[in-house]
């Protein structure tokens, strides 16, 4: 026991909802809105260290958000997005009951983790709450905890006055790093891997949806807006060097066609200009065959378009198990190849690295505590790392950037949120505005240095 442990902490639950400007198209789904669970929370640590909930005299709680992405953690027509929604809804209120009886103590690292154990059995009975005819997926239960995990990390940063990324060693955490990742991280704490600064500033990873037009004359129904309508204007106005290409998997030409148009319009914008370019898939390739004609025919036609490509995400389907013939070694002796949807904890990375996967998608959105763990791992076992975002907005971009800015070997940020949902980044702006309107492709992360997770909830 240690006297930073939390020995007491409070949870609130808020949702917010918002419209997109404009629809983002990925792995065959469009998305038009938003939807935003907020979680708020109080702590008081051993050693009487406190925050309270917001009403409080000097107040200040720990703050976590999520944008619910049920088209990408459940990707399953036989449910309606209302439903998903109230089930995801349902699940992370149905965590914050169990926090509370649990009435767990110690870092936020282990309390999390020691609730994660009791999530399966949560999920089975508000699945057979809804009558749902298939489990709920993992992806979709990590992501009704993960606002929770944030505000209980942030809380407790706030309560001890210090960065919630400078409290991950051994004088704060209980247990070193085997009693979660196995006795090859006997004697290994978070902050070897976890850095306690952010990083000043990182490139920022454009997203190109597949509805998105590249030039003014693709543009059919203009949003009007005062922002850019095209990859070209964007290119232009925030200074981009990173673009994330989201492509169709099961349309060689046309993904084909898609790379090259983004090539060749990043050129016309700024030829002088090193572009680097990640090309998503969404899981809609039929194998790693598709992948490997995909380069060598981007190779014949453009050297320089594949020459940009820093990565590859996710080709094929998300359940490894199920799937264990679509291997990516081949592909991965050629570039970085990086789960994403099958990332849900370690044995799901163990096997990727058995299937030829050489790098791994951190989201914030699968829940603080794992992305950190499995960020220790990646530096370990020297696995490539990324890490994106979820359309995500407000608080949850910060703790996004956040969290990619104190990982050493993350090299860039997705923030999609400002293109697709900036109404839902209003009430950040004027306290960090560079995070939300770019410049010179990068974001000035040194921003989110604060105790907690780097940011603090504006006062309204």
């Amino acid at each position: 026991m240690l006297p930073s442990d939390i020995i007491d902490f409070e949870l609130r639950l808020t949702t917010e909802s918002y419209r997109y400007r404009v629809p983002i198209k990925f792995g065959g789904r469009v998305v038009e809105d938003a939807t935003v669970l907020n979680i708020e929370a109080s702590c008081v640590t051993r050693d009487q260290r406190r925050v309270e909930l917001a009403g409080h005299p000097g107040g200040r709680s720990g703050w976590g958000s999520m944008t619910l992405g049920v088209a990408w953690a459940w990707p399953d027509p036989a449910v309606s997005d209302d439903q998903r929604l109230a089930v995801v809804r349902q699940l992370a209120e149905r965590f914050i009951e169990d926090f509370s009886a649990a009435r767990d103590s110690g870092h936020p690292l282990e309390i999390c983790h020691r609730q994660a154990g009791r999530r399966a059995a949560i999920a089975s009975d508000v699945a057979s709450q809804f009558g749902l005819a298939a489990p709920i997926p993992d992806l979709a239960i990590l992501l009704a905890a993960s606002p929770i995990e944030a505000a209980l990390f942030d809380a407790h940063g706030k309560a001890l006055g210090r960065s919630s990324f400078d409290l991950l060693g051994k004088a704060y955490v209980n247990e070193d790093l085997s009693a979660y990742l196995g006795p090859a991280y006997r004697g290994l704490y978070l902050d070897r891997f976890v850095s306690a600064k952010p990083k000043p500033v990182m490139p920022l990873y454009h997203l190109v949806g597949a509805l998105d037009p590249l030039q003014e004359s693709e543009v059919v129904k203009p949003a009007a807006d005062g922002l850019p309508e095209t990859l070209h204007q964007w290119i232009l106005r925030d200074g981009l060097t990173h673009l994330k290409i989201k492509l169709a998997g099961d349309d060689l030409a046309w993904d084909v066609e898609r790379v090259l148009g983004v090539d060749r319009t990043a050129t016309a914008a700024a030829a002088d200009r090193g572009f680097a370019f990640s090309l998503d898939f969404n899981e809609r390739c039929q194998d790693e065959a598709y992948v490997l004609e995909l380069l060598d025919q981007l190779t014949a036609r453009s050297p320089l378009a594949t020459k940009r490509i820093q990565y590859i995400e996710q080709p094929t389907h998300r359940d490894l198990a199920a799937h264990p013939e679509n291997t990516m070694r081949r592909v991965a002796e050629r570039l970085p190849v990086v789960i994403d949807e099958s990332l849900v904890g370690l044995a799901s990375l163990r096997l990727a690295v058995e299937q030829g996967y050489s790098g791994v998608a951190l989201k914030a959105c699968k829940g603080h505590a794992e992305a950190l763990l499995m960020a220790a791992v990646a530096q370990h076992e020297n696995l490539f790392l990324c890490v994106q975002d979820l359309t995500c907005i407000g608080a949850s971009l910060l703790h996004s950037a956040s969290l990619a800015a104190h990982i050493p070997t993350v090299a860039a940020i997705e923030s999609n949120g400002r293109q697709y949902c900036p109404a839902g980044n209003a009430a950040w702006e004027a306290a960090y505005p560079g995070m939300f309107t770019v410049r010179d492709g990068v974001l000035p992360t040194a921003c989110l240095d604060s105790d907690g997770l780097g940011y603090s909830r504006p006062l309204v």
